[in-house]
């Protein structure tokens, strides 16, 4: 009987360290594939407050609440399982899909750099502003909730391509992690960054002269804090689109640019103490540089035929007959009686 009882206390024990060391292989393949989808999170934190720009600013957070379920419920309920099924019956579609991905990432990456460089500020397309209809903070939701599926693809599909060696219910326990975390930290500093503005409105008006100059200083600073997110998830997108590119050829059999990468970084590596920092940064800006190049030939190709769509002819239509994409001027009722002429 104590035998027994003591076969089944080390039975228990040996499932305990299967189990631990299983939620360590979760934690570590978590934070691993999260690492490496780091670019992408960037590039969604910067894209999203864009979508409340405009708002109300009661209904900032409301709106914010709704894309963060809406990107959730896209993470578990239709990338995760679809991922999991294309891993389990044809894992070979993995690369391409990676470098579907990694394309979409060069080409949109590419297209802020030449927007930016030739002066082009298309604010009415980049950063859409709410409508006042009753139907405006649906389409608002919905729109965000959509640009967020296409960068949601992509930090999963990377995510799973980093534990390729992992069991079928480990991978779907870190995707899990990785979908619940990135989604919690993207949005929470969403929120954070469209109220930072009120929360310096809220400071400046306190009668501590230290609390209105911080509140000022929150006020003033966000349009450079914004600015700046932009740029770092610009090239984020670029340096995490070209790697997934010059990894992927390099899988797929076609070796040069892998192997000039690493020979251009081979030189730093040896260097005491900052050889392994310099040699990741050489190995970046490369990643960049082929991002941009890859991205201007796809955007070289792309936008003729998105010219070409029917949808955008009736637009250009529209801002030719009207003069212009510019609403026109609303002048306000004159008082005393007056009519306006």
């Amino acid at each position: 009987m104590s035998g027994g009882l003591v076969a089944l206390l080390d039975d228990i024990a040996a499932l305990a360290r299967i189990a631990a060391a299983s939620v360590d292989d979760v934690a570590a393949g978590a934070a691993k594939a999260g690492t490496k989808a780091a670019g992408v999170v960037i590039d969604d934190a910067a894209v999203t407050p864009q979508y409340v720009s405009g708002a109300d600013p009661s209904r900032e957070l409301p709106m914010i609440k709704k894309i963060f379920w809406g990107s959730l419920r896209n993470k578990l309920l239709i990338i995760l399982p679809a991922l999991l099924l294309i891993s389990a019956f044809i894992p070979w579609i993995i690369p391409f899909i990676l470098m579907l991905g990694g394309t979409y990432l060069c080409y949109e990456g590419a297209e802020k750099v030449w927007h930016k460089l030739r002066g082009h500020h298309e604010a009415d397309e980049d950063s859409p502003a709410v409508d006042r209809g009753p139907d405006a903070e649906s389409k608002v939701v919905k729109g965000a909730i959509t640009t967020d599926f296409i960068l949601s693809c992509e930090i999963m599909v990377i995510a799973m391509n980093e534990v390729p060696d992992a069991s079928l219910w480990v991978r779907a326990l870190i995707l899990v992690v990785v979908a619940i975390v990135i989604t919690i930290a993207v949005y929470g500093a969403v929120a954070l960054i469209v109220k930072m503005d009120d929360v310096g409105m809220h400071l400046a008006a306190k009668d501590s002269a230290s609390s209105q100059r911080f509140g000022e200083l929150l006020v003033r600073g966000m349009p450079a804090v914004l600015g700046a997110i932009t740029f770092i998830g610009t090239i984020a997108m670029l340096w995490v689109g070209g790697h997934i590119m010059l990894q992927g050829s390099h899988d797929l059999g076609w070796h040069a640019p892998y192997d000039l990468v690493h020979a251009l970084e081979h030189p730093f590596a040896g260097i005491p103490v900052v050889g392994g920092f310099l040699a990741w940064l050489v190995n970046t800006l490369c990643s960049a540089v082929l991002g941009v190049i890859w991205g201007s030939i796809v955007m070289a190709v792309v936008t003729p035929l998105l010219r070409a769509l029917p949808s955008n002819k009736a637009k250009a239509k529209d801002s030719h007959a009207t003069g212009g994409s510019h609403a026109p001027v609303q002048h306000p009722p004159k008082n005393d009686g007056e009519t306006a002429s």
